[in-house]
């Protein structure tokens, strides 16, 4: 069972609690054990703010993983962790990349997600397998490859 909790910290228009469900299920379905995360949808001052706090850039990136770090022999929870969504960066990257928005919101939601369940890109042979996850999630829900075209890669950080 997915515990999900949706902040909205921010006026702009971002998809439905269904389709943040429906996004979620699907990336953590190979994980057995119950899940419980946050995300939370911001503005770019704030989205700014959390990545130069966290990773040290100076600008809004559109999503932010933090996994949840608590050992598993201190609280009983199933806790992942949180996704921080800068709502206008993911807008500006789907109309400047000529994505569908909401091909854009559940490829960043899944990857956000695979995040949390351990998965990373920064090498080579992780990238690929993370990657075709996204990938083959992203054709079940009937959107095209996001990393189609390599010049317009979808995830900034």
């Amino acid at each position: 069972m997915l515990e999900l909790d949706i902040q909205r910290a921010t006026d702009a228009t971002a998809p439905d609690d269904t389709a943040f469900r429906q996004w979620c299920e699907l990336a953590l379905r190979q994980r057995s054990a119950d899940s419980e995360l946050t995300i939370r949808l911001v503005d770019e001052a704030e989205g700014r703010e959390l990545n130069h706090t966290y990773r040290h850039k100076d600008y809004a990136t559109n999503v932010l993983s933090f996994p949840a770090d608590v050992p598993d022999d201190l609280l009983d929870i199933p806790l992942l962790g949180d996704l921080v969504i800068c709502v206008p960066v993911v807008e500006r990257e789907a109309a400047e990349q000529g994505k569908s928005l909401e091909a854009h919101w559940a490829h960043l939601v899944i990857h956000g997600c695979l995040h949390l369940l351990g998965y990373d890109h920064i090498e080579d042979e992780e990238a690929e397998e993370m990657e075709g996850l996204e990938r083959e999630l992203l054709a079940e829900l009937g959107h095209p490859d996001p990393y189609a075209d390599d010049e317009t890669d979808s995830i900034t950080h």
